[in-house]
This record gives structure tokens, C-alpha cells and sequence, in this order.
């Protein structure tokens, strides 16, 4: 789309409150849960694994309220990128940008290679190369369809994963109780894995040590701010994701927690195998595996499909105030940013291909830079909502005409910001993961001189905020 036809033409309000829901839910279930917790129960001990995910929980609540002010005050499409160059400056603002467009898209990229890996148990003798290829075809397509057309596909991508966990609950609590027999014989674990040993078995350290992982788990969440400006009523349907899907993820999380906990011994978990796997194995569900790989895949194509999406559209309002190319503005007829969508899908198949060929240099920087980019977003947007209901208040504005407002202001951004930062300490005190934060705090560094040099030179950079 090319010209003046083009100009006439904006993102379209097509998300509709359950797409909200449901995207910002199946942002936070993912591989995190179905393969990571193993690791997590394993290495924090089963007390620990569920005080780290309580504790990540709590930090996401946070996140949300703060972010569901601003979407519900200003709606846009560039989301926490646009509030941080408003409310805290747009040097900021291009940092954010830049490290969460490059996080998802590398991420996007793993997916592609993941799925095909997942195919190959049920089809070996095709190569994984063309199982990437068709997702990556087939994601494409419905991100350049509408925007219709990816809320659909992320509505019933998160559902399948959220039956799968209530599934698992209903049998695992079945499980413990006696109802579902193992089939070793062995007695019903009761409660005897979750108290059996000490609280810490591995030491308190070590439940700092997995606390980051665990709250990458839960990051995805701000996806919901990103397709506000694409929200139908976003005044109604933000307050009430907000809402039910903090709650709901806390569930879904702490109970699936709680029961693979309860089920699978602390010394096994994660070993070998998906714990879902364990369970279900451990009580003869024929076909256990196959069915954990198709949720699985499921899970990779949903955090795909979002991860696209979401990346789409920060570098598109970037493009809408010159922080990125202003050749990447342009609308598809269907209101759909497809230059953009190229770009970060080329980028995205470009990272790929660095875990082969600069899989010690230039993909560690990536993976460090992604690892890192949730938590910086995360303080980002606390300190956005601190700076705007400061500035709110202080030209005269009453809270009253807040259509949706975080509670116990100033102490929830305080605290969210307190607690991100802390992550980091922890990351340091982590010799395996430290050099993460060399390389990503170097990228962020690398952003604003990037900003100050190029930016500063362009007039009004940063001073607009791009409308839906």
C-alpha cells in the first residue's frame, strides 16, 4: 500500500475482550511450565518451587495493574514503548524499543526450530528444516491476514494449553488423593513429597538461584498493553484481563505446582523429561507423550504467533516517529503493518541461523539481550506508570477520572521496580548466568549512545505518540 491511500488507513479496534484475555494468558503459559517447572521443583525443592512461583506471581500482578492504567488512559499499538517516551523520555523509549523488539524476534526464531524438533517424533524421516518452514509460512499468514485473524488463532492456542492444565489438575489431585492408582503400586503420595524432607532441601540459595528463571516464565504478560491499541473498548476489556488473568495464572501455575510437586519426587523432576510426562506415565495414560508433544508444539506456535505479533507492532510505532525507518509505517488494506512484519520476520530467521554459524558470539549476545529485555520492561513500565500518575496529578487531574487506576499509589511501582531490580541481583550471584548481564546491560548501553549520536540529530524525534 503506497501513497495517499495508504495514509488513510490505521490499525483497527478487531481484538475483542476475550482475545485480550485469552492473549495475555497463553502469553504467560508456556514452555516455562510444561518443560521448565521439572527443573525448578528439582533444584528448589518442592516448598521452594512454589514460594519462587508465588513470588514471580505476585511481581506480574504488579506489572499488569501498572500497565492496565496506562493502556486504559492511553490505548496505542506502541504500548509501555510509547508510555516510556512520553512519561520518562524518549531516550528511554528508543532503548525499550530496540531491546524488546530484538527479544521477541529472536525468540520467534528458536520457536520455528523448536516445532520442527517437536515434528520430528512423528514424522522422522522428514527434515526438520521444512516443519520450520511451514510454520513459519503458516505464521506469517495469519499475522498478515488481520489482526482479526491472529486474535482467533491466539484464542484457541491459548485454550488448548488452558485444558490441558485444568486436565492435569483434575487427574493429578485424583492422584494424590488415591483415586487414580499408580500403576507401580505404590500407595497414593499424599502429602508425603511436598513435606517429606526439609522445606529447602538444596538451601534457600538455591531457591534465589531459579527465582529468575521462574519469572521469565511469567513475562509475556505486557502483550496485552501491545494489542490496546487494536482493543475494542480497551477502557473495559484491559481492567477486566487485568483482573481475571492474574488471578487465573496464579491457578493455573501455583496448583499445577502444587500437584507435580505433590506427585513426581523433588529428586526426579525435570531430569529426563516433561514432569507433565512423569505423571501421566506414572498412572498409564496411553499415548502420554504424544499428547504432552501436541501441547507443547501448541504452547512454541502460540508464543510464536504473539511473539510476532507483539514485535510487529513496537518496531511499527517506532517507525510512526522516526525511532525506527519511516518506510515501515505503511498499512496493508486490511490495516496490517506488513513491512514491518517482514523485517522482524527476516530478523527473526537471521538470529536462527546465528545458534549455527556464531552460536558462541553473536547468538550469545541475542540470547542474553532476550533473557534480559522482560525484567527491563518490566521496570520500565512501573516507572512509566510512576511518572505519568505523578504528572497526572500534578496538572490537576482527579483520580476519579481514571477509568482504571493501580492500586496503593505510590507503593505498587515502587515495589514492582524494587523487585525487578533485585532479579538482577541475583543473576549476578549466578556464575553460570552472570555473563547474561554484561552482554545485555552493554546492549542497553549501546541503545541510548545509539539515541544520543543518530537520534538527537532528527527534529521531534520521540515527541509524537503513534494513534491506532
Amino acid at each position: 500500500m503506497k501513497g495517499r491511500k495508504a495514509e488513510g488507513i490505521h490499525l483497527t479496534r478487531a481484538l475483542k475482550s476475550r482475545h485480550i484475555f485469552m492473549l495475555s494468558l497463553g502469553g504467560v503459559i508456556g514452555t516455562g511450565l510444561f518443560m521448565g517447572s521439572g527443573v525448578t521443583i528439582n533444584q528448589g525443592g518442592p516448598v521452594g518451587a512454589i514460594l519462587a512461583y508465588l513470588v514471580a506471581g505476585f511481581l506480574m500482578y504488579l506489572v499488569m495493574v501498572c500497565l492496565g492504567e496506562l493502556s486504559v488512559q492511553m490505548p496505542v499499538s506502541g504500548s509501555f514503548q510509547a508510555h516510556a517516551t512520553k512519561f520518562i523520555g524518549p531516550a528511554t523509549g528508543f532503548m525499550i524499543g530496540w531491546v524488546y523488539w530484538m527479544s521477541w524476534a529472536t525468540t520467534v526464531g528458536l520457536e520455528f526450530t523448536a516445532a520442527g524438533m517437536l515434528m520430528e517424533r512423528w514424522f522422522p524421516g522428514v527434515p526438520i528444516w521444512y516443519w520450520s518452514a511451514l510454520f513459519v509460512a503458516v505464521l506469517f499468514g495469519i499475522n498478515a491476514l488481520a489482526t482479526r485473524a491472529f486474535g482467533e488463532a491466539e484464542y484457541w492456542f491459548a485454550g488448548i494449553k488452558v485444558a490441558a492444565i485444568l486436565g492435569f489438575i483434575i487427574v493429578g489431585v485424583l492422584v494424590i488423593f488415591g483415586a487414580i492408582p499408580l500403576t507401580s503400586g505404590a500407595p497414593a503420595p499424599m502429602m508425603s513429597n511436598l513435606i517429606g524432607d526439609s522445606l529447602f532441601p538444596n538451601g534457600l540459595s538455591a531457591v534465589f538461584a531459579v527465582m529468575m528463571t521462574v519469572v521469565y516464565a511469567f513475562q509475556g504478560c505486557e502483550i496485552m498493553g501491545v494489542a490496546a491499541g487494536e482493543t475494542d473498548q480497551p477502557e473495559k476489556s484491559i481492567p477486566r484481563a487485568v483482573r481475571n488473568v492474574v488471578f487465573r495464572v496464579l491457578i493455573f501455575y501455583v496448583l499445577a505446582i502444587v500437584v507435580l510437586s505433590a506427585i513426581v519426587p523433588w529428586q526426579q523432576a525435570g531430569l529426563m523429561e516433561s514432569p507433565f510426562v512423569q505423571v501421566f506415565d506414572m498412572v498409564g495414560i496411553p499415548f502420554a507423550a504424544d499428547l504432552m508433544n501436541f501441547v507443547i508444539l501448541t504452547a512454541i506456535l502460540s508464543v510464536g504467533n504473539s511473539g510476532l505479533y507483539a514485535s510487529t507492532r513496537i518496531l511499527w510505532a517506532m517507525s510512526k516517529t522516526g525511532m525506527a525507518p519511516r518506510s515501515l509505517s505503511p498499512l496493508s488494506s486490511r490495516g496490517v503493518p506488513l513491512r514491518a512484519l517482514f523485517i522482524t520476520l527476516c530478523f527473526a530467521l537471521v538470529s536462527l541461523m546465528t545458534s549455527f554459524v556464531a552460536a558462541d558470539t553473536l547468538f550469545m549476545v541475542l540470547m542474553a539481550v532476550s533473557g534480559m529485555s522482560g525484567t527491563v520492561t518490566w521496570i520500565v513500565i512501573a516507572l512509566a506508570q510512576y511518572r505519568f500518575r505523578q504528572q497526572f496529578l500534578r496538572d490537576g487531574g482527579q483520580l476519579s477520572e481514571l477509568k482504571y487506576r493501580a492500586p496503593l499509589y505510590p507503593l505498587v511501582p515502587l515495589l514492582c521496580i524494587t523487585l525487578c531490580s533485585s532479579l538482577f541481583v541475583f543473576l549476578a550471584m549466578d556464575e553460570t548466568q552472570r555473563p547474561s548481564l554484561y552482554w545485555g546491560f552493554g546492549f542497553i548501553a549501546l541503545c541510548y549512545a545509539a539515541y544520543f549520536v543518530v537520534q538527537r540529530k532528527r527534529q521531534g524525534v520521540g515527541l509524537e505518540v503513534p494513534v491506532a
